[in-house]
């Protein structure tokens, strides 16, 4: 018998949701009332608990697929002996001699997950378990940090965590054993190291609950280094939940004293006191290893032009409301962006290429790198063949790299592999910059702030919006002319959209 998971109410208004995260695959055994995943809505988040005791047999919405209300996300087989099963898996205190009778008796080794193509190493960010603490198959046991992704390592058994052998900022190697899992779950907290370090403790146990909170809110909360008994939630039965964290983090502190009730510090007061010290990220660590690196091997050269963005504007204003009516994403800037460079690629074929020894390599393709800010810094995603694609596939494409961008899901392969890389500063308001490159590229293209400033137009002034651009490129393989051409290209073809349809 077949038990269908859909979508619930999402509230007053909202229509539709973004499946954010799985937290069973098929074949997984759940128990009545586990959560299967959350759904996320403009607003907040949205839990999907199984309705049944059963084995998630089928998959129907994968994650960053968006759903409408009452959509079919999954299908439950059920099974009296899946339910069974999932009984064992519950704390030892409900039924001890029935989790021994069925437990092997063995230990089950966590291992570092596989961590993507040239990444050898990487540190162990958080650990959401604490030595002794019972654990489900699949459950999310730490996280570890390579210098551009988060990697999340699940249990691979269920049973309880009886060894931590790589401490929370160590640093492993692609092989290397993170834990130990006994897979004998009637083991008890006696077997507890007395060492086990506070740091690691899960932030759902440190709230004195019964209850467990959702895995992104425990994620969020480790990041933030706050603990359950902080945030108010408002899951089921008390469970946080992360839009709760994120209401938290976002509270008014509490209101400082004045001026006049302050005692001044002493003169000769020691600044290092008033320091903090924290150690960079690998994310950060990276970032600035591989910027400065680009300053020290390429012939770096920046040339700038202005782009008179009326008729883009005026375009987009007629368009947008058709354009999202029809393709399902909105009409934004960056579509023309990388239109108009991709066509400028074709004729100046060397901003698309790359210094490989003695060689210069020609791409016939471009893999668009769009340049994206996040909490933990900048990445950019790659979206692959963005010559060959149109306005909405690339608009979709970037709206959905960005969002797996800020929530730190891209994979190591969505950023490698880009030819050319487009960086809008403007989005927080800079009104002209020298991007750095993005090696081994030979090009990258900044954008700015549109300002509105007095423009001569068949000799009269007139107020235009206007955007200076910047190219920053590789004189190893760019001569001055390539470059001013090909932004003088870019320019033409945002000043005139129609020569992109008729490929001028």
């Amino acid at each position: 018998m077949s038990t269908e998971v859909r979508v619930p109410t999402l509230g007053e208004s909202v229509t539709e949701a973004t499946v954010a995260t799985w937290f069973k695959k098929p074949g997984d055994t759940v128990a009545v009332d586990e959560m299967l995943c959350e759904l996320e809505t403009d607003k907040v988040t949205v839990e999907v608990p199984s309705p049944v005791a059963g084995k998630l047999s089928e998959i129907v919405a994968a994650e960053g697929d968006t759903v409408g209300v009452d959509a079919l996300l999954a299908n439950i087989s059920e099974s009296g002996e899946a339910a069974e099963t999932k009984e064992i898996a519950k704390p030892a205190k409900e039924a001890p001699a029935k989790k021994a009778a069925a437990s092997s008796g063995g230990s089950v080794d966590v291992m570092v997950p596989t961590l993507g193509e040239s990444v050898t190493e990487a540190t162990v960010s958080t650990w959401f378990k604490a030595v002794g603490d019972t654990v489900a198959q699949d459950e999310m046991l730490c996280e570890l940090e390579t210098d551009k992704v988060s990697v999340e390592v699940p249990a691979p058994a269920a049973g309880t965590l009886t060894e931590i052998l790589a401490a929370e900022g160590a640093t492993v190697n692609a092989s290397a054993k993170l834990a130990v899992l006994s897979s004998d779950v009637s083991a008890s907290s006696s077997s507890v190291s007395p060492a086990a370090p506070a740091a690691i403790a899960d932030p759902a146990a440190a709230s004195g609950k019964d209850v467990e909170n959702a895995p992104s809110a425990n994620k969020l909360m480790a990041e933030n280094n706050m603990s359950a008994d902080q945030v108010t939630g408002t899951g089921r039965d008390g469970r946080v939940m992360k839009e709760d964290v994120l209401k938290a983090l976002s509270a008014p502190k509490a209101e400082a004293p004045s001026a006049a009730t302050i005692p001044r510090a002493p003169v000769a007061a020691d600044d290092a006191s008033r320091e903090e010290r924290v150690k960079m990220t690998r994310l950060r660590q990276t970032i600035a290893k591989r910027l400065k690196d680009s300053q020290n091997t390429a012939a770096m050269l920046t040339t700038y032009n202005e782009v008179d963005m009326t008729e883009v504007m005026a375009l987009r204003s007629e368009y947008k409301e058709l354009f999202e009516k029809k393709h399902g994403a909105r009409l934004g800037f960056m579509s023309f962006f990388t239109k108009a460079c991709c066509h400028a690629l074709k004729e100046i074929p060397e901003v698309n290429a790359e210094i490989d020894g003695t060689d210069i390599v020609y791409k016939n393709f471009v893999h668009m790198g769009i340049a994206a800010g996040t909490p933990t810094g900048l990445v950019v995603p790659v979206i692959r063949d963005a010559d060959s694609m149109s306005f909405a596939e690339i608009e979709k494409a970037i709206a959905e790299k960005g969002k797996r961008a800020r929530d730190g899901k891209l994979s190591m392969a969505e950023m490698q592999g880009g030819t050319f890389t487009i960086s809008n500063g403007g989005v927080y308001g800079s009104l002209m910059s020298s991007p750095i490159l993005n090696p081994p590229q030979s090009g990258i293209l900044g954008m700015h702030k549109i300002q509105d400033r007095p423009m001569v137009i068949n000799g009269e002034i007139k107020i235009r919006p206007m955007m200076y651009l910047a190219l920053s490129y590789d004189h190893r393989v760019v001569d001055g002319k390539g470059a001013v051409t090909f932004l003088v290209r870019v320019k033409e073809a945002l000043e005139d959209p129609r020569r992109l349809l008729m490929d001028l």
